[in-house]
């Protein structure tokens, strides 16, 4: 004959089994899925060049945990350019060093990067930018026109450092009293080197050769006038330079 309490014993515990079973897949024993968030706003608003909207809504999905990673750096990218273009350039930078963390491999950001610094002056962080955007993607152009230009620049300025308050001549051979005035005094200085600049450049660039001469004595006349007037009663150095650079350059400018 049956033992009828094993019997029920046994089937009662299959139901408590089942049951359990149930209620863990009820109450999410099995991971659920990840909740997605709504990037919308902050797409139409960097969509629309809407800059106040933008750092708005992007801001909220930025700062939203639940925040896909391609949804966030898209975020990112978007509210940094509003910033730059609110003037908030240390901010939009911040936007953009965190799109770095999250991804290194965006040359673009890169280069927005260093074209806010370059813009705001600190052009050895910009050069560094555009120099790593290049690395990332060697055929990046845009990149490679920036590093190339801003590299330049840092030439030419370092050029210009470099002859700065010194006039066209050399100073310790100088023996006339207006030619010392003028290495006494860093803005003749830089006025007189930038007066032989000019009349060099026009000359080189004259239509003919009897152009060339005459801009040539042009400047010998102004060089005699000065040194023979300078100390004179109503003499005015100064002014007179200023007046030959615009002679030389022209009412609009060369």
């Amino acid at each position: 004959m049956p033992d009828w309490p094993v019997i029920r014993n046994i089937a009662a515990a299959s139901l408590l089994w089942a049951a359990l079973a149930s209620s863990a897949f009820a109450t999410g024993a099995e991971p659920a899925k990840d909740v997605q968030v709504d990037a919308t706003a902050c797409t139409v608003a960097a969509a629309g060049d809407d800059d106040d909207k933008t750092v708005s809504a992007c801001g909220e999905l930025i700062n939203n945990d639940k925040a896909a990673k391609p949804d966030r750096i898209k975020a990112l990218i978007a509210r940094a350019a509003a910033l730059d273009r609110k003037n908030r350039a240390s901010e939009a930078i911040e936007d953009y060093n965190t799109v770095m963390q999250l991804d290194p491999t965006r040359a673009d950001v890169l280069n927005a990067r260093g074209e806010i610094r370059r813009r705001n002056g600190s052009f050895p962080k910009a050069l560094a930018d555009f120099g790593m955007a290049i690395k990332v993607k060697p055929d990046y152009a845009i990149a490679r026109a920036n590093y190339k230009s801003l590299a330049y620049e840092i030439e030419r300025i370092g050029a210009l450092i470099a002859v700065a308050g010194k006039p066209s001549f050399y100073c310790k051979t100088a023996r006339r009293a207006v030619e010392k005035a003028i290495c006494a005094n860093r803005e003749l200085a830089d006025l007189d080197r930038e007066i032989h600049a000019m009349a060099v450049r026009v000359m080189g660039d004259a239509r003919s050769f009897d152009d060339a001469r005459k801009l040539q004595r042009e400047q010998e006349a102004f060089l005699a006038r000065r040194n023979a007037e300078f100390g004179r009663p109503g003499y005015d150095l100064l002014k007179a330079m200023k007046r030959r650079l615009q002679d030389i350059v022209g009412v609009d400018g060369y």
